[in-house]
């Protein structure tokens, strides 16, 4: 922006963002003074830019215009950011693991590996709980399948922000192809997000186990989840603790 004079304070005029923004004068004054106007989606966007709102500033901005939050444009994060990778190895013994938003595991730390076994790769190489859960042979259905049409319902909520996206599409055709309880399960429609319950297992090695499990999303970076396991009984401690 060309600079007019002396600014007795920093920052931009109200005339700057309205030109920035893309937006009239007189529409960006009523929406200064709360005049009763319904700004939509991409003016709201404008004006993130123009502001230099960051991710949480951005969201409150759509919360108070009563705005949807739009689905971001950019690619879903694939690897695990360091800090949340040291929190979950940090959470051994108890199993802990970290997904993208395609259920891709980006970490998986050594307890969860103990009790769940190592994740399966997809047919495009990644690591995947939803491939692991649909397609391996050797899981124990009667412990996993509710988990398995968890995950597959939050995945739906995923596939939702990102319908064009041909990485979820792959998946979705290799698991149709390869999983009849997926093709079962996909026509229904089911949508879920975080989740908190009580899963107990009959582990070969470990006897039996009673877990707590959380599936929490990380404020810091919302677009992955991170599903942690707890021991409910003294049993469940023991076994976790125990060295192999």
């Amino acid at each position: 922006m060309p600079v007019n004079g002396h600014r007795r304070t920093p920052g931009l005029r109200r005339e700057e963002v309205s030109q920035l923004a893309g937006v009239g004068l007189s529409w960006y004054t009523w929406l200064e003074q709360g005049r009763d106007i319904t700004p939509s989606a991409s003016v709201l966007d404008a004006l993130a830019r123009v502001l230099d709102l960051d991710v949480a500033e951005r969201t409150h901005l759509f919360d108070l215009a009563g705005v949807s939050l739009p689905a971001s444009d950019d690619d879903y994060p694939r690897h695990a950011p360091a800090g949340l990778r040291d929190f979950v190895v940090g959470l051994e013994p108890n199993p802990a693991y970290l997904l993208g938003p395609r259920s891709d595991v980006l970490v998986w730390n050594a307890g969860a590996r103990r009790v769940m076994g190592e994740p399966s790769r997809a047919p495009d190489g990644s690591r995947n709980l939803l491939w692991w859960l649909f397609t391996n042979p050797k899981i124990d259905r009667t412990t996993w399948s509710d988990t398995a049409r968890r995950t597959l319902a939050r995945f739906r909520a995923e596939h939702a922000r990102r319908y064009d996206n041909q990485s979820f599409r792959n998946l979705i055709e290799a698991l149709l192809e390869a999983s009849p309880a997926f093709r079962e399960l996909w026509p229904r429609h089911e949508v879920l997000d975080a989740a908190i319950g009580t899963k107990v297992t009959e582990h070969p090695d470990l006897g039996r186990l009673t877990l707590h499990h959380l599936l929490s999303i990380p404020t810091s970076h919302p677009a992955l989840r991170l599903a942690q396991f707890v021991p409910a009984d003294e049993a469940t401690r023991t076994a976790l603790a125990t060295p192999r």
